[in-house]
């Protein structure tokens, strides 16, 4: 399947709470239906200009899945979706007005370098997932 047609996850690659969301989205996508790429690389960039999305916030992590675009809060209820199984049960968040949602997940964003740090560059993933990320 070509990379670009699965459901791709757009990270900020400095970001250590985001890297170990992909690193947990890697152990529990068991049938490896996701790609992904940080959003401060050239395919992050590329795709960010594609949909008409900001090229310099890196305060959200993207989800694109049959050509739509799903960001913040929204983003993480429909990787849930894609998971199936019990992972559908958290989708039971989407009663929660968005804003409401939104606005955890801004605070969230907005405090993870102070509470889980900031790397220099953006993560180098291991061999046996590197295939897994798009370039």
């Amino acid at each position: 399947m070509d990379k670009e047609k699965q459901p791709i996850i757009l990270f900020d690659g400095v970001c250590h709470f985001c890297n170990q969301a992909v690193q947990f989205i890697i152990r529990h996508d068991k049938k490896e239906q996701t790609v992904f790429a940080a959003l401060q690389s050239p395919i992050g960039q590329k795709l960010l200009l594609q949909y008409e999305l900001p090229t310099d916030e890196f305060d959200s992590f993207i989800f694109i899945h049959n050509g739509k675009v799903y960001q913040k809060s929204q983003a993480a209820l429909q990787l849930c979706l894609l998971f199936g199984g019990g992972w559908r049960l958290l989708y039971l968040f989407i009663i929660i007005p968005r804003p409401i949602r939104d606005a955890i997940y801004h605070y969230i964003a907005k405090n993870r370098y102070k509470w889980f740090g900031k790397a220099d560059q953006c993560m180098l993933p291991s061999a046996k997932v590197r295939r897994r990320f798009l370039s």
